[in-house]
């Protein structure tokens, strides 16, 4: 829980989604497993990864909430590191079908990021992130070894809207 109060250089990224103290606690008492810190030799956070499990029958997934690195750690394949974790963990843990985010539709460089990684953009969400400058979002999706036949990430011909998200 110390961890949450050392996360400034982190989350001081424009491009880092922010949450509430309340918010981090849940996902830490409710799936610690999925909620992973990266720590610098001198106790710096060089990058966390915040995730859940949730959905049901093949919509059983791994989700990741937040994945980030500070700037002065990238480039060196934390986030990659990061990822791979979320994902054994929703494999081998919770017997996962695949694994999903959401990202900025303007962030190129993370979605990039992410298809090198093995995510594929499965659906376009309309209006996914609200406030002063409101954008859409990827919902972009990596199969894991329970979906032998990869039928989750098979893109969808069409954007949804936020209400039509199934969790």
């Amino acid at each position: 829980m110390n961890d949450l109060f050392r996360f400034n250089n982190v989350n001081l990224d424009v491009l880092t989604e922010t949450y509430n103290m309340p918010f981090y606690l849940q996902y830490m008492s409710k799936w610690p497993e999925l909620f992973t810190v990266a720590e610098a030799p001198d106790n710096s956070i060089m990058g966390y990864m915040l995730g859940k499990s949730e959905g049901s029958d093949t919509l059983w997934h791994g989700h990741v909430s937040a994945v980030t690195v500070a700037p002065l750690y990238r480039r060196l394949g934390l986030a990659k590191t990061l990822m791979e974790d979320l994902e054994n963990t929703s494999s081998n843990v919770y017997n996962a079908f695949f694994v999903d985010l959401f990202v900025r539709a303007s962030n190129t460089l993370a979605i990039h990021m992410y298809e090198k990684f093995g995510y594929v953009k499965y659906r376009r969400v309309l209006g996914y992130y609200s406030g002063d400058d409101p954008e859409d979002a990827w919902d972009m999706r990596k199969a894991l070894a329970r979906d032998e036949k990869k039928q989750s990430v098979i893109p969808m011909d069409r954007p949804v809207l936020p209400q039509e998200l199934e969790w």
